[in-house]
């Protein structure tokens, strides 16, 4: 195999930016040289960003190509090839899909069906025959208020590897939803669905909370350990909620919504992180707290893109302008939700780290990708 050399970058280290060169050879990193030369048969970077390729942690975006408009599904196949590829293009190299578990079947118009095990299939087999440009991995969604939660997580194993779970509660009323009118906007433009609808809707998603909210907060828990994955809490909101993921045992929060919570995960040792697209919007959709205030007290660890890829690297620079330091914000979409999610081997540019790279110029305030190399070859 040919090594490759990405030569006269700016490459961002993990505690420093230099300018120098990256070697990548048999799918990791084999040496990293300071200076501006470029030896023979090296990429001139003409100075660009190198760094680490991203790690996602949640994102949606997979459920956008399943189901491009509501109620409109499009083939699992080709929905996961070209959400791979969107992936690619934008710097992400490992990304765990995350996959709603637990449905409401009789809801009505607002019913959710079953689809994580097969989905799951799908992503596991497409990744073993090779078809896939990036690394992807299992992010269970496990939805506390549900009416299929228990039968779901049992068709799931240690064999299928899954990274993360995420305790998540969309009970109307709390969490990310306090606001109910926030809510019902979203139903609203989602569904369509009447103000009867929707009265409905609430009534029968606090019943449901009320009947089984326990027992499924209690065995996601349980099947987390149960496959060896990643523990994370979703939404969190006052500091007894936090108190409570810190119990469960939760590496990092998902998305806190008040400064309240994430100071008491940090109060926790609970890593928090927070969307993309909240820094480059300038807030949160739902009215809750802004990414930015949290990073200005210093109470932001990790981004993930969310429902949209390209915010992870913006959002990665937005804070490396933020806090005056490169490094710090580019760790943000690499070594810090690498390590969350136990990935040691990967989000550092440091020799004999998997060759996960990436050369971005920065445009403005805009950023284009110029090369994407996954275990050191080319994907985009």
């Amino acid at each position: 195999m040919t090594d490759t050399i990405l030569a006269n970058a700016t490459l961002v280290l993990p505690d420093e930016v230099l300018r120098g060169q990256v070697r990548l050879a048999d799918g990791r990193i084999t040496d990293i040289v300071p200076g501006g030369g470029v030896p023979s048969g090296a990429h001139d970077c003409n100075g660009d960003l190198v760094l680490p390729g991203l790690v996602e942690l949640h994102t949606d975006n997979l459920e956008r190509h399943i189901e491009p408009r509501p109620r409109v599904g499009w083939p699992h196949q080709p929905a996961i090839l070209a959400h791979d590829a969107e992936l690619a293009g934008v710097g992400i190299t490992t990304v765990f899909d995350a996959l709603r578990v637990g449905s409401v079947i009789s809801g009505g118009k607002t019913s959710t069906g079953e689809y994580a095990r097969s989905m799951a299939d799908e992503i596991l087999g497409l990744r073993r025959s090779g078809a896939l440009k990036i690394n992807h991995l299992l992010h269970l969604r496990a939805e506390v208020c549900s009416e299929t939660l228990v039968e779901e997580l049992a068709k799931f194993g240690p064999e299928d590897e899954v990274g993360i779970v995420s305790l998540m509660d969309h009970t109307p009323g709390q969490r990310q939803f306090r606001d109910l009118s926030k809510l019902r906007e979203y139903y609203t433009g989602k569904y369509g669905i009447s103000e009867a609808d929707w009265q409905d809707h609430v009534a029968s998603q606090l019943a449901i909370r009320e009947r089984v909210g326990a027992l499924h907060e209690a065995t996601v828990v349980a099947e987390a350990g149960r496959f060896g994955a990643v523990l994370a809490s979703h939404d969190d909101t006052t500091a007894p909620q936090v108190a409570v993921s810190a119990g469960h045992g939760v590496h990092f929060a998902e998305f806190p919504t008040t400064t309240e919570a994430a100071q008491a995960c940090r109060d926790h040792r609970i890593k928090v992180m927070m969307g993309a697209p909240n820094l480059v919007r300038g807030g949160s959709h739902s009215g809750n707290v802004a990414a930015s205030a949290l990073a200005e007290a210093g109470l932001l660890d990790i981004l993930s893109s969310d429902y949209v890829p390209s915010s992870l690297l913006s959002g990665a620079l937005f804070l490396a302008d933020l806090w005056g330091d490169v490094a710090r914000g580019v760790a943000t979409v690499t070594a810090a939700p690498a390590e969350a999610a136990g990935l040691a081997d990967r989000g550092r540019l440091t020799i004999g780290a998997r060759a996960d790279v990436i050369r971005v110029t920065r445009i403005g305030t805009a950023v284009a990708m110029r090369g994407v190399w996954v275990e050191g070859q080319r994907v985009a």
